[in-house]
């Protein structure tokens, strides 16, 4: 059985040959004689494995040393809670609604104190990001919020909300390493890696060191403190351990490839082949502002709901996985993530146009 072209928005495909490696180091790592997976997690031999994948992190994405990295479970979703717990401090914070799970993130926010929505794009269906230059911001707002690619919508920020001098918290998981970053212009961000970076199980969390105290809200839980995981190197408990293995195996992949950079080149010209074609189709037609449209995740529609099923099938049946788009919006979704080669890419636009030929 050949592989498939995996369009999946996470879990998501894979580097090829970061499994071929992980396949041949499942029965014994590097002459330990063991799996990663029954390793200990305080061995000399895996805290080598987790101080290197954090090290080959940091380089690939500049992060000062002032931040920490910690590598967390729980998910994206976690987050939503250890974020107002840990950070907010005047019970006030601002959050930007540009989709579903930022939307989410508001409303668990309201749960530790006042969480203002200072912008939306659900008039739209979330179809654009709204501009940020000028929001009216709380003067005493602990932090803003945004979730900066939109997995489910598909938009992407091209410019950080102007902040006015508050601490930026960003939700990172669906366009984590596929450029480069300024990561000075953040307090937190953080991702699940399960898009682009890892299997699902872990959460990276990148925090500047300043916001990481022990006076966290009353009735935060132990393992829901920051200061826990950083003051333990992320091995506070068992961590994810096979998970990091893997993410460490991706971050090597993404140096050999040439860094953030080239990512970011190649995923513009993948990007580029599926949209423009989408610009000119008489059958497709892609459901975002131009000027927003995220790298990652490509939501499109014939704006008839029974060919967009038919069209998901026979993708299917020719190797396209995992088009159906979310279930919140129908239609299809392409998720193009960094280990998704052009010819995938290539593939679909050839297949759209011949589906497109058959049903004009």
């Amino acid at each position: 059985m050949s592989r498939v072209y995996n369009f999946s928005a996470g879990p998501a495909v894979l580097p090829e040959e970061v499994l071929q490696e992980a396949a041949e180091e499942m029965l014994d790592y590097r002459g330990s004689g063991m799996s990663v997976m029954e390793m200990s997690h305080r061995s000399k031999v895996y805290d080598n494995i987790i101080k290197e994948a954090e090290a080959d992190l940091r380089d690939l994405m500049g992060i000062p040393d002032n931040y920490k990295v910690l590598f967390l479970q729980g998910g994206a979703s976690q987050q939503f809670a250890m974020i107002p717990m840990n950070l907010m401090k005047n019970k006030k914070a601002a959050y930007i609604i540009t989709g579903q799970w930022a939307k989410k993130a508001w409303k668990e926010g309201q749960i530790y104190g006042e969480a203002v929505a200072v912008a939306s794009s659900e008039d739209k269906t979330f179809s654009y990001i709204p501009d940020c230059s000028d929001l009216d911001i709380p003067e005493d707002a602990d932090y803003v919020y945004i979730c900066e690619n939109n997995t489910i919508y598909g938009t992407k920020y091209k410019t950080l909300p102007n902040t006015k001098g508050h601490t930026l918290v960003a939700d990172i998981s669906s366009c984590f390493l596929s450029e480069p970053v300024d990561v000075t212009k953040y307090g937190v961000l953080y991702g699940g890696v399960q898009k682009n970076i890892g299997p699902a199980g872990v959460v990276i969390v990148i925090i500047r060191e300043d916001l990481i105290t022990e006076d966290t809200l009353p009735g935060t839980p132990t393992m829901l403190q920051y200061k826990t995981h950083a003051d333990a190197e992320s091995l506070y408990n068992t961590p994810p351990a096979y998970g990091i293995y893997i993410c460490g195996k991706v971050f090597k992949w993404l140096k050999k490839m040439g860094g953030l950079a080239v990512m970011q080149e190649r995923n513009e010209e993948k990007a580029n082949i599926l949209y423009d074609f989408l610009d000119e189709s008489k059958l497709f037609q892609g459901t975002v502002v131009q000027k927003d449209r995220s790298l990652m995740n490509v939501p499109f529609i014939t704006g008839d709901k029974e060919l967009d099923a038919q069209f998901v099938a026979e993708a299917k049946a020719a190797g396209l996985e995992n088009l159906k788009g979310h279930r919140s919006v129908g239609g299809m979704r392409a998720s193009i993530y960094n280990a998704m080669p052009k010819e995938g890419v290539e593939k679909l636009v050839a297949f759209m146009r011949e589906f497109e030929k058959n049903h004009a």
